[in-house]
């Protein structure tokens, strides 16, 4: 099987609670809305490549549970392939409650991690990672997540990462083998100690990478590429009415893979990953306000002279 983007790590179950604000300690609130939908890490950034028009797969361990069983499902309604997901009993994908202050837009993520395995030391096959034209990897199940980058990266295969706390030692050996880490930018500085965008990007930089992307919300990003070597560069957010930022950076993760799979610029690819992350913005959800690869491609047809990078170191 040929694919374009294989993922292994953190998918979740995400039961959203909307209230119209966050309530006070010892207080009773009216829920506006409960919803249940599919994510984490890797599973929108699948999703979202999936929904740029790349073929994706999940390969990571799942039991026979329910919410095993609904990110199956989930998976398998946006054409992500699940064919190579390791099964184990007990088992399961990260369950979130995520409660939703519709007043000031602002989200608290409550998370059980019991029974999470993420990327699983036994499987994918080295057949199916050196099929795949891009490796996706987060934190989620180190030992797994570093064999895979290592039969990547032998055979040169780009491996995009997200993220989000360094962890134990194995997380050092994993980084060392990431050569497009994509991370935020409270990573950046937990583990570098850098305290604006250029000098993030700067820390993570070495010779065995190809590019290095620090997000930071609505302040942008910044990179930097082998494309253009000792250069950093600032890629501003587009200016939207934001109605729900959850997924907004998994789904940036998704489209740079996706465009990575396609060869384009450093520049289409960041600039095209931030155009996207902020339609999906303007949505309710997570996976479910990942926009088309068309609708993205309207947004920037329409905001072409916005947001435009530039140089900055």
């Amino acid at each position: 099987m040929s694919i374009d983007v294989l993922g292994l790590g953190a998918v979740a179950v995400d039961d959203l609670v909307y209230l119209d604000e966050y309530p006070r300690p010892d207080s009773k609130v009216r829920v506006v809305r409960r919803e249940r939908h599919a994510g984490g890490l890797t599973g929108t950034a699948l999703v979202a490549a999936a929904r740029m028009g790349r073929r994706c797969s999940y390969a990571g361990c799942l039991g026979d549970d329910e919410l095993s069983r609904f990110i199956l499902d989930s998976l398998a309604a946006e054409r992500v392939d699940t064919t190579a997901v390791v099964s184990r009993p007990g088992a399961r994908p990260f369950h979130s409650t995520i409660i939703v202050d519709m007043k000031d837009l602002t989200r608290t993520i409550l998370v059980d991690a019991s029974g999470v395995v993420g990327a699983d030391p036994s499987g994918p096959t080295e057949a199916l990672v050196r099929s795949a034209k891009v490796l996706f990897v987060d934190h989620v199940g180190l030992e797994g997540m570093v064999r895979a980058a290592r039969i990547a990266r032998a055979a040169g295969i780009p491996i995009v990462a997200d993220f989000e706390r360094w962890l134990e030692s194995a997380f050092d050996d994993l980084l060392a083998l990431v050569d497009h880490p994509v991370v935020p930018m409270e990573f950046a500085r937990e583990i570098s100690g850098a305290s604006d965008g250029v000098s993030a990007v700067r820390a993570l930089w070495n010779d065995r990478r190809s590019a290095v992307v620090v997000t930071d919300g609505t302040a942008g990003s910044w990179y930097a590429s082998r494309e253009l070597p000792g250069r950093v560069f600032h890629q501003p957010a587009f200016r939207v009415e934001t109605v729900d930022t959850n997924g907004c950076g998994d789904v940036f993760h998704g489209c740079y893979a996706a465009l990575l799979c396609e060869g384009l610029s450093m520049e289409r690819r960041v600039r095209f990953a931030a155009a996207v992350a902020a339609v999906k913005a303007t949505r309710r959800g997570g996976q479910q306000g990942i926009p088309s690869r068309d609708e993205a491609e309207r947004f920037l047809a329409e905001r072409h002279a916005e947001a435009m990078p530039r140089e900055v170191a």
